[in-house]
């Protein structure tokens, strides 16, 4: 059975080129480890750049996209697979049934959701996979730090708070959820 990774990040590319070149480093490594990638189905942003550059490297790429962004994130039309579904609960459980792990590129608010709902599971319990930010450039620094502080004012356990890896490269990120 292939195994995946779910990936989380932006519809839109930022402000700085670099966000890019972090999309192709991480479809470039996921693809060069044999793993194929399960994001958010869409053609644009770094969402698109991803699934391009994991494709052009012969990699395996799902969509999953619910029906109400399919016009906006202009779902991708050349994936090995795309799954349009009814809602954005939809979609996070069907990205969470396919993958075997789960990062985070650089993204927004609907980064933000998918990874913290897929955390917050772990957390619970209702899966046991693992779970990466890809701190690129410090973008997930302030998160980082937040995440600490929660550890320090009571609201999340020791335990819990190490169910969030973090690296700054791909390939480190990478070793750490591929165990």
């Amino acid at each position: 059975m292939p195994r995946r990774i779910g990936v989380f990040c932006g519809s839109q590319a930022g402000n700085d080129g670099r966000y890019i070149d972090t999309a192709i480093l991480a479809a470039s490594g996921i693809v060069e480890r044999g793993w194929g990638i399960v994001y958010g189905g869409g053609s644009v942003g770094l969402m698109g750049v991803l699934a391009d550059t994991a494709l052009a490297a012969g990699g395996e790429v799902i969509g999953v996209i619910p029906a109400a962004l399919s016009g906006k994130e202009i779902a991708h039309d050349g994936l090995s697979e795309l799954h349009v579904v009814n809602s954005m609960h939809e979609r996070k459980a069907l990205m969470a049934r396919l993958s075997d792990a789960f990062v985070a590129l650089p993204g927004g608010f609907g980064t933000m959701d998918e990874f913290c709902e897929i955390l917050t599971w772990a957390q619970l319990r209702i899966h046991t996979k693992p779970v990466g930010l890809l701190n690129s450039f410090g973008y997930y620094d302030e998160l980082i730090a937040l995440f600490d502080k929660m550890v320090r004012e009571g609201f999340v356990t020791p335990r819990n708070r190490m169910l969030v890896y973090s690296a700054d490269s791909i390939d480190e990120l990478l070793d750490l959820v591929m165990n």
